[in-house]
């Protein structure tokens, strides 16, 4: 056995430990598969529990009126435990095929399984304009439930027209004094009861049919240089812009051992199975290509893939 390497020989190691992940260890567990959960993997910018911990509130979810994302995590993390599912905090590095199976090396040490499931989420697209890299985390952010409460009284831009857009200049509003939504499409997009929200907030305006072509600063961001003027200007004055431009698929590891993957990067599955293009190999989540990416899609992904792992181990 390699130093670092655990004995245990795993039915099941889930990488990812967002809802999808949590709920497919939970599952795995409640069929009596000896199951590892993996907090997170290369590439990977979230905290265990996945994205839905920078959600300051949920509404959507089956059996709460509202929650809180971390509080949501937190639960399905108790569950799985609950079910003697182990818990790792660990960064997944690698995934390998071996004689049993797979073998995940993590920055802590290597990991034997009969199974794997890829839950890995996605990551935020980065801004590709100048200043978005130089002034990141001078001004540019991208997780407004993080750094919402740093722009108390400033005036804060919002690149981006989808829900998530709305969502987070709804957050912000509760802090800045003026939110601007930048989009540059015609319209925005969005849940009816959030853009209803958004239409009776005076603090937020939405300027549509318009890029930001540049941030600019001097050790902070101090404006956007838009592509038409907006009162007349083309330079808009703020405090800070957040970025709500989509997801990167965090499928690096699963096309390193040889997953299908689609032209957007997302793990190719069947979609009544969880199936990968590898035996053995599952995947959950928005790593996946789901058509419909919500928390409680993700949720039953999960399950879905763990019974089939169940199954695939019985056969």
């Amino acid at each position: 056995m390699k130093k670092g390497e655990s004995a245990k020989i795993y039915d099941l190691a889930v990488i990812g430990a967002g809802i999808a992940g949590l709920s497919g260890a939970m599952y795995a567990g409640r069929l009596g598969l000896k199951t590892v959960c993996f907090g997170a993997s290369h590439g990977s910018e979230m905290p265990l529990g996945g994205v839905i911990t920078t959600t300051k509130q949920i509404e959507n979810y089956p059996g709460f009126e509202s929650i809180n994302g971390g509080e949501l995590a937190g639960n399905m993390k108790k569950q799985a435990e609950t079910y003697k599912a182990e818990l790792k905090e660990e960064m997944v590095e690698s995934v390998e095929k071996t004689k049993e199976g797979f073998a995940v090396k993590t920055d802590k040490g290597r990991y034997s399984s009969r199974t794997v499931l890829f839950a890995t989420g996605t990551k935020w697209r980065k801004l590709d304009i100048p200043g978005g890299k130089e002034f990141e985390n001078r001004g540019v952010a991208y997780c407004a439930l993080c750094d919402g409460p740093f722009f108390k009284n400033k005036q804060v831009a919002i690149i981006g027209g989808s829900d998530v857009a709305v969502k987070d200049a709804l957050l912000l509003a509760e802090h800045a004094k003026k939110v601007y939504i930048i989009y540059r499409g015609e319209k925005i997009r969005g849940e009816n009861a959030n853009l209803e929200r958004i239409a009776k907030n005076k603090k937020i305006e939405i300027i549509n049919n318009t890029n930001v072509k540049e941030i600019t600063g001097n050790k902070t961001v101090t404006s956007v240089v838009l592509d038409r003027k907006f009162n007349g200007k083309d330079k808009l004055q703020v405090d800070g812009v957040f970025a709500a431009i989509g997801n990167v698929p965090l499928s690096k590891l699963a096309k390193e051992i040889g997953a299908r993957l689609n032209d957007a990067g997302e793990i190719m599955t069947n979609p009544k199975t969880g199936e990968t293009s590898i035996n053995g190999v599952f995947a959950a989540g928005d790593v996946s290509d789901s058509r419909f990416k919500q928390a409680i899609t993700s949720a039953a992904e999960g399950c879905i893939a763990a019974h089939s792992a169940f199954e695939y181990l019985k056969k």
